[in-house]
């Protein structure tokens, strides 16, 4: 991998329905993920996909990439923005995972993470060991 190399990109839908299942497997029951009048009571433009799930998305499109054996160091994110979910269209998060840095102990991908050509994530960096490459 050299720095500069785009390893993956992808886009991937999410519906209101993934948003239940997410909440489902993470407990997370907040209702602004799933219900347009709490969302709007608390000055939201709408049901919010939930921060962890966008984290997960982002970092799965780079993971899905890396042969099986590679072992992630560390991974971080800033939120920027949150992705509004519509309840008939749902919304697109789109990945851009490409190498930022190498050295002899690691690899560093830096992910761009858009939702309706806003930037959602900042800062998003997955580190992986160079020697499981």
């Amino acid at each position: 991998m050299n720095v500069g190399d785009i390893i993956a990109e992808r886009t991937v839908h999410v519906t209101r329905e993934s948003l239940v299942r997410y909440a489902g497997a993470s407990g997370d029951f907040n209702p602004i993920h799933y219900r347009d009048d709490v969302a709007a009571e608390v000055g939201l433009p709408g049901v919010l996909a939930h921060g962890m799930l966008t984290m997960g998305i982002a970092s799965s499109v780079a993971v899905a990439a890396l042969p099986g054996s590679a072992r992630i160091l560390d991974y971080g994110v800033r939120f920027a923005r949150p992705v509004v979910v519509d309840a008939r269209d749902g919304a697109d998060v789109s990945v851009s995972a490409k190498v930022g840095a190498v050295d002899e102990a690691a690899v560093r991908i830096d992910l761009t993470v858009k939702h309706a050509d806003a930037t959602v994530l900042v800062k998003a960096q997955l580190r992986v060991a160079a020697d499981s490459l």
